[in-house]
């Protein structure tokens, strides 16, 4: 029910932007907020979806963990600084829903347990606070399009990391870091319409450092092959300004 609503939503805003910027495709068009390009600086929103997923690395050659990605929600803000004519320096803070499932082979436990379908998985429902800094490199505008590439690094606050608990794997607790850095890399296009700009945009995210807290037991068959947990993430945002 959330995402009918959430795409309902973006198919009415698209609607309604596109009844307002016929002229932005077309053969000739009329330059649509032809001054806003000069402004030192300028602030808006953005809504969009996300996957996340992990890159795991393996201490020993074996079957690999089994990770179930699923459609997450983004929403923040963004502040833009020109510092030269088609270089752009931005924030984006937001918040980020996400969920991802951990399946563990059979074979990751002890010949003399029977491990039940609970301990084979691990679901990890996570709320970030993403702050990205990022650089923007933009094209000759043409008409009313603009589009341009865009690449920075961020640091990514997880509500959900259960890094404070005592309690692990044994009880049902997967434990991740609280902090970390990320690179990112994207690219998107400024649509000029009469009264804003609308910016679809995607952008890959790329974990920078091991995210894994270790179980209690070093032969913990959730934690022990695990050489080093990385985020990876793909960011389809809307924005507008």
């Amino acid at each position: 029910m959330k995402k009918i609503i959430v795409l309902l939503f973006f198919a009415f805003i698209l609607k309604g932007y596109a009844q307002k910027s016929k002229n932005i495709f077309s053969r000739d068009p009329i330059i649509n907020l032809e001054n806003f390009q000069k402004k030192r600086m300028y602030y808006g929103f953005y809504l969009g979806f996300n996957s996340y997923d992990f890159k795991i690395d393996y201490k020993t050659v074996g079957p690999d963990i089994l990770i179930k990605k699923t459609t997450g929600f983004n929403v923040g803000i963004v502040a833009d600084l020109k510092l030269q004519e088609y270089i752009d320096l931005r924030f984006e803070p937001g918040l980020y829903y996400t969920r991802r499932d951990l399946h563990y082979p059979t074979s990751y436990f002890s010949e003399s347990t029977i491990p039940t379908s609970s301990d084979k998985l691990r679901e990890i429902n996570s709320t970030y606070i993403h702050f990205p800094l990022l650089v923007k490199f933009s094209s000759l505008r043409t008409g009313n399009i603009r589009p341009y590439l865009v690449g920075g690094v961020s640091a990514t606050l997880n509500l959900s990391s259960n890094s404070k608990l005592i309690d692990d794997n044994l009880e049902q607790r997967f434990r991740v870091k609280a902090w970390t850095t990320n690179y990112e890399l994207g690219f998107g296009i400024d649509l000029f319409s009469e009264y804003f700009i609308f910016s679809p945009s995607i952008r890959g995210v790329f974990g920078m450092n091991d995210e894994l807290i270790r179980d209690k037991d070093p032969n913990s068959p959730w934690t022990s092959n695990i050489e080093s947990l990385k985020t990876r993430a793909v960011f389809i945002n809307f924005t507008f300004h």
